[in-house]
């Protein structure tokens, strides 16, 4: 989707941000890898892999062995039900069973769907590299909450279009409690609202979103790669076993 179009669009994001349940679907690619049995790898002398994030090239937040030999990738976009659904079920075993392990690394992009996910993403971006796969749980555990605030603000987020890029994500912030939701979670207001004010790195990260999707062919959330090979719309049902035949047990 282009940008201009993509922030400009309030109305749309006030309908987009009510639905609960997934995020489209499509069906998981063919063929799940397989692989023997791999051993657990320790992690260096006072690291812990669970707690161990880098940047990718891509900009994705991975947390784990960088060197995992099984690497798994999600989009996720903060306005889905359904990520919210998977964050509910796999976040504490992915990392703690399966990442902690040394044997699977765990990369999470945004897929951005609407101007008040765009909000989300920045802010869960905001501060140091360890605090955004947590920040982003938090959000997706009190799903329920935030789309009833950004539905709430629906009327005052239509009439934002017109204000510059460097108040309008701001505003977005303020009007649907973002500001205050992650200033209880360790963020302070006057970062998040430098955060939001920098139009480059909003910018940046939907226009990565959107050059993402159409390079990769991910348009629906949330989405997955395993070891390269796009395995499409998973639930943790599905995908744990997955991780299991590729090696991870």
């Amino acid at each position: 989707m282009n940008f201009k179009k993509h922030i400009a669009a309030s109305t749309l994001a006030v309908t987009l941000v009510l639905s609960l349940a997934a995020c489209d679907s499509e069906d998981a690619g063919e063929g799940a890898l397989e692989g023997e049995p791999i051993e657990a790898i320790t992690a260096p002398d006072g690291a812990s892999w669970s707690e161990t994030v880098n940047v990718s090239d891509m900009d994705g937040y991975v947390t784990g062995n960088p060197d995992a030999p099984i690497k798994l990738i999600e989009y996720a976009s903060h306005t889905c039900g359904g990520c919210a659904g998977f964050s509910s079920d796999a976040a504490e075993p992915l990392k703690n069973e399966y990442v902690a392990s040394g044997v699977v690394s765990y990369e999470l992009r945004n897929l951005v769907r609407d101007p008040v996910d765009l909000a989300i993403a920045t802010l869960v971006r905001c501060g140091a590299p360890e605090s955004m796969v947590p920040l982003s749980d938090q959000a997706w555990a009190n799903f329920q909450e935030v789309m009833t605030n950004a539905q709430a603000a629906s009327e005052r987020l239509a009439g934002l279009d017109g204000l510059p890029m460097d108040q309008r994500f701001v505003k977005i912030g303020e009007e649907t409690g973002l500001i205050d939701f992650f200033a209880a979670r360790g963020l302070s207001a006057d970062q998040a609202r430098t955060c939001l004010a920098d139009t480059a790195t909003v910018e940046a990260i939907s226009e990565r979103s959107q050059k993402q999707s159409e390079e990769l062919g991910i348009n629906s959330t949330p989405s997955f790669i395993l070891n390269g090979q796009s395995i499409g719309n998973q639930s943790w049902t599905t995908l744990e076993p997955m991780l299991q035949k590729a090696g991870a047990r």
